[in-house]
């Protein structure tokens, strides 16, 4: 901006009779005369000035924010300091070339500018370039929202993002400073806006390598690339102009769960050509190939039945793999973790990054595979089961577990004794063995059978005490007549207690109230019936007994005055029958 004063005050521009008239004021004064030719000399420069045009000015003053810059017009021009690109060196009584935008604004103000002056003597050159397509040099001084700003000729272009490289930068800031070849690809006179781009040029040399690289390259040549993408599977390598593969499983002999392991973006490594596509142009790439394979003279390295130190990595639902070295994992399968405990899961035994040591118990190297086994550094304690628990030892335990066929028993760490549901009792019918126990209770049971090979232990839980139907026969034979109370109502028949820990049956036709469709109809839990056994079971432990087989042969009446007082609730089969004489011949 310029600003011009007088003695009088500031100067607003008019006609040229109006500056003589103020000249020829001023010439009153000593201190201002001016000579006849100076005047005109001066009035001859004032006619050169016009505006558009790029004048030569001197800095005769430097402030923080400001630089006043003499055109020799009637005052000086106050340029911003931002617009000068070089301020470190900029002195006052220094030249510089101006673009004079207006002679006089609205406020009677010379405007002028420094950048505009930049770029319109460097715009025939841009428009050259520009026209030309030529590649020239530019250097990146600072980043800004969507990209960098480059110098060029002297002049700022602007360096969009995605015209940076051929892939995206994630740091920008680390350009600043930088030089780099370029192209510029739009030009805006008017608004002073030049748009370069980078990768324009860079994928022309990709072209161009691209050809020398696909004409030379080969199978099984090593060669250098530049990490250009990293992906779950693998990780794409520039070679100059192409890109190949890079497979995670090509990467390391060792496992590797993502290739972020091993490379990063933009990192240079050495690979080697595995194969080569020419009608697809699909390079494979390998990095592990150019290591010794880990798995020559495995055998002799470790031999079945050393022992071996590693570290676990991975832990699955069958087993755990041990690293015993880079390249080289056994699986631990879940059955050669323990002699004695049944495991579900390896976890809590063993963990990743856990620190262990194995058996390895076979190799298959074509296969590449280890089996190893932990078990195997401990006694097998199923060696020596069966003089620790003979059979008809008597044990006790604590209840681990309960199942719908039975429950288990810990008889040491690791050993389990199963008690099936059929040994729990020699006379209640168990539905489920939650009935007679629940986890945690202690128990004494005897020692059934004992299968080495198959890791299992039989225990009875009724053989502590004597088999109650080895003698009950004598009591309850064929053709007895007894008395019992009704305990439990089926549909089929009720249930009697004979005594306790005793049940017998007694079907629905033999109820003495001939076809019923449900004994409940006539009966009820309590009642007491007075029965004769029809049969003895003693394999299948079954008793059944009759009404109406107790009632043949005895009096009509005696059977009609049954019949008639069954229907009363209150009354019994005794109500109807003398039993005395029952009573005293079962006695004697």
């Amino acid at each position: 901006m310029t600003k011009t004063k007088s003695k009088t005050g500031t100067l607003r521009f008019g006609s040229e009779e109006d500056l003589k008239e103020i000249l020829a004021a001023e010439q009153g004064s000593e201190n201002t005369r001016m000579s006849e030719d100076e005047l005109a000399q001066y009035e001859k420069s004032i006619h050169k000035i016009e505006e558009g045009n790029v004048v030569r000015g001197k800095v005769v003053k430097i402030t923080k924010h400001e630089a006043y810059v003499d055109i020799n017009f009637k005052s000086e021009g106050v340029v911003s300091i931002h617009e000068f690109k070089d301020m470190a060196d900029l002195k006052e009584g220094d030249e510089v070339d101006i673009y004079l935008e207006q002679v006089e604004d609205n406020d009677g103000q010379v405007v002028l500018s420094k950048q505009r002056a930049d770029f319109a003597k460097v715009w025939e050159k841009i428009k050259d370039v520009h026209a030309s397509g030529e590649v020239v040099r530019g250097n990146v001084t600072r980043k800004i929202k969507g990209g960098v700003v480059v110098d060029l000729f002297g002049i700022d272009a602007f360096l969009p993002g995605s015209q940076i490289d051929l892939r995206q930068i994630p740091d920008l800031d680390a350009l600043v400073n930088k030089q780099m070849d370029v192209r510029v690809i739009k030009v805006n006179k008017l608004r002073r806006n030049v748009v370069v781009s980078r990768r324009i040029v860079l994928e022309e040399e990709r072209v161009k390598m691209r050809g020398v690289v696909l004409s030379d390259i080969a199978k099984g040549q090593i060669r250098k690339g530049t990490v250009k993408n990293i992906t779950d599977f693998g990780v794409f390598v520039d070679l100059g102009g192409v890109d190949g593969l890079l497979h995670i499983t090509d990467m390391s002999w060792s496992r590797v769960t993502h290739p972020t392991e091993l490379v990063r973006i933009g990192e240079e490594i050495t690979v080697k050509i595995l194969d080569y596509d020419e009608d697809k142009e699909r390079i494979s790439l390998g990095m592990k190939q150019l290591q010794a394979h880990p798995w020559e003279g495995i055998r002799q390295k470790y031999p079945e039945g050393s022992k071996v130190t590693g570290k676990i990595v991975n832990v699955t639902d069958y087993g755990a793999f041990m690293e015993i070295e880079k390249g080289i994992e056994g699986l631990i399968h879940i059955s050669e973790m323990s002699w004695s405990k049944n495991l579900k899961t390896p976890k809590g035994l063993v963990d990743v990054g856990m620190e262990v040591e194995a058996i390895v118990l076979k190799i298959d190297e074509e296969s590449e595979k280890i089996s190893l086994g932990l078990k195997q550094l401990l006694d097998n304690p199923w060696d020596t089961i069966e003089m620790e628990f003979p059979i008809g030892k008597r044990v006790s335990g604590s209840v681990r577990n309960v199942t719908a066929f039975g429950a288990f028993i810990g008889l040491k760490d690791g050993i389990d004794g199963l008690v099936h549901v059929s040994d729990m009792s020699w006379t209640k019918k168990i539905k489920h063995p939650n009935e007679m126990l629940k986890k945690g209770d202690e128990v004494q049971c005897v020692v059934l059978s004992i299968d080495k090979d198959k890791k299992r232990v039989s225990l009875g839980m009724k053989q502590i005490e004597e088999d109650p139907w080895a003698n009950l026969h004598n009591r309850y034979g064929v053709g007895t007549d007894v008395e019992a109370k009704i305990i439990r109502m089926l549909d089929r028949g009720v249930i009697v207690e004979l005594e306790p820990e005793i049940e017998g049956f007694v079907p629905a036709n033999k109820l003495g109230k001939g076809d019923i469709e449900k004994p409940a109809s006539a009966f009820k839990e309590g009642d007491v019936l007075k029965l004769k056994v029809i049969e003895f079971d003693h394999e299948n432990r079954k008793i059944s007994l009759s009404v109406d087989d107790f009632i043949k042969g005895r009096e009509k009446s005696d059977y009609e005055n049954y019949s008639k007082k069954q229907g009363d609730p209150g009354s019994t089969l005794g109500d109807a029958f003398d039993f005395s004489k029952l009573k005293k011949d079962k006695q004697e």
